[in-house]
């Protein structure tokens, strides 16, 4: 399966743009018809998902786009036009559920290019689609658009094209997918309370927020094309479960306890995932460093927590296909939509100054130079203000903005150093296994490494400190 990520632009090409000649080498042209799929009430579009059949010169390639941070990815298998390869319907479970995938549109394009040349290398490509949207065979509506799609190089690459195409006439792009322009489909937003709306829709609607996050990511998690889905997931994870502690006063215990614990469960097998991630690619890097004849003893630590991660992976697709898992969702998505009110009021202000306070409690109580576990703490208490900040800062505005970079800024230095402790004691453990001198003193070389970065750490942690605390005097005295 070709998997591949996809950094573009996309900008509309009004009847006056002429052509991308001139821009790059010219590209072979193309025709193509593409047959987009979907459930009957859109749930793959929704996610920011797409799922098509291309069928160009007699061949069937199926391809699946999901969302990611300032990119798509693109997975990509040949197959027959009956239904998705099952590496690829396997992915959507979690979106599809029990619904058929169903045929949402059917577009032919005729596409022309070039590919730009930056120091000797192919640096982009700019295509113009023209589009025309099949009902039954016939053309129901045309539109043109351009993407350019990075190949090297940084995003800069695609600012000077876009502005050397906005020159030609190129109008701005909403950068949706094709098929949403066909459908005239939108994903609905996530309600946004109105100024002095009662304290409680704000948490409903941030709730709602991350539920969307983890459908987004579910389907990356589950084809494991990229490690920073089950990073994605996770957050959204743990930010709902933020949220519902935050909002635990406005809230009826009886209904949003049970649903955090769900949510703890849940974190619990994406971060066991989600940790061995980090610590394979930092190992990685720091096994590379070392000298050569260390080198092959230290990739034996990273065999044994890869073993370890294809593991805790199994347990992860356990949990995402059990019947728990989307009983959870279905439960996020009733709380979102009815939050089980407690009656009881309390401005969210109130609610994000309280959680401050505990973090400045917390320092305020350390003899001397924190323990590992204070600072382990600490950074715990950090996150919870951070997202009860969150939270308030529709209301509060710009301080809270400020006191979220802050508490960020705090949570990474801790963060750092925490991973240090566990590779550290992760890497000592796997000499029990992983025996031999070599092994015992590649294992030593990475050890004192993590030594210093937890150091490194712990000298950052006052300023990036003293600037979290004036920032949180600020914007919740």
């Amino acid at each position: 399966m070709r998997v591949a990520k996809e950094q573009e632009l996309k900008l509309v090409a009004p009847d006056e743009f002429g052509s991308v000649e001139g821009l790059g080498e010219p590209i072979e042209d193309r025709v193509f018809t593409s047959v987009y799929y979907d459930t009957h009430d859109r749930a793959l579009a929704s996610a920011g998902v797409t799922l098509r059949r291309r069928l160009e010169n007699g061949k069937n390639v199926w391809q699946l786009k999901l969302p990611g941070e300032g990119f798509r990815r693109e997975l990509e298998l040949p197959g027959g036009p009956a239904r998705p390869p099952r590496a690829l319907r396997d992915p959507l479970f979690g979106l599809v559920r029990e619904n058929e995938l169903e045929e949402a549109a059917r577009l032919k394009t005729h596409r022309s290019g070039v590919r730009v040349q930056e120091n000797g290398r192919a640096s982009a490509e700019i295509v113009l689609d023209s589009v025309a949207v099949l009902d039954n065979g016939r053309v129901g509506s045309t539109f043109r658009e351009i993407e350019v799609e990075l190949l090297d190089g940084d995003s800069r690459i695609l600012d000077r094209i876009g502005e050397a195409l906005r020159q030609r006439g190129a109008r701005a792009g909403d950068g949706k997918p094709k098929l949403f322009r066909a459908l005239g489909f939108a994903p609905p937003p996530v309600p946004e309370p109105r100024a002095g709306a009662s304290p409680v829709l704000h948490v409903a609607a941030a709730l709602e927020r991350q539920r969307r996050e983890i459908l987004a990511h579910d389907p990356g998690v589950r084809a494991d094309a990229d490690i920073e889905d089950v990073h994605d997931m996770r957050v959204a994870t743990r930010r709902s479960r933020a949220v519902l502690r935050a909002g635990r006063p406005l809230l009826d215990s009886a209904v949003s306890e049970p649903l955090r614990a769900e949510l703890k469960w849940l974190g619990s097998v994406l971060g066991t995932v989600r940790d061995l991630d980090v610590l394979l690619e930092h190992l990685r890097v720091q096994v590379d460093a070392l000298p050569s004849e260390d080198r092959f003893a230290g990739q034996r630590l990273v065999q044994l927590l890869s073993s370890e991660r294809e593991l805790a992976r199994a347990d992860l697709l356990e949990a995402l296909e059990s019947g728990r898992y989307l009983a959870l969702l279905d439960r996020l998505a009733d709380f979102a939509r009815e939050p089980a009110a407690s009656g009881r009021e309390k401005p969210l202000r109130s609610i994000a100054s309280r959680q401050f306070k505990r973090v400045r409690q917390a320092v305020a109580s350390v003899v001397g130079e924190p323990t590992d576990e204070e600072l382990h703490r600490i950074r715990v208490l950090t996150k919870r203000a951070r997202y009860s900040a969150e939270l308030a800062e529709p209301v509060v505005g710009r301080p809270a903005t400020r006191f979220v970079s802050r508490a960020k800024r705090v949570q990474d230095v801790i963060g750092e150093h925490q991973d240090a402790v566990v590779a550290a004691e992760r890497i000592q453990e796997l000499l029990g296994v992983a025996r031999g001198k070599r092994v015992a003193f590649a294992a030593g070389r990475l050890v004192e490494r993590e030594e210093q970065r937890r150091l490194q750490a712990r000298a950052a942690f006052p300023e990036a400190w003293r600037r979290f605390d004036k920032s949180g005097r600020r914007a919740w005295h």
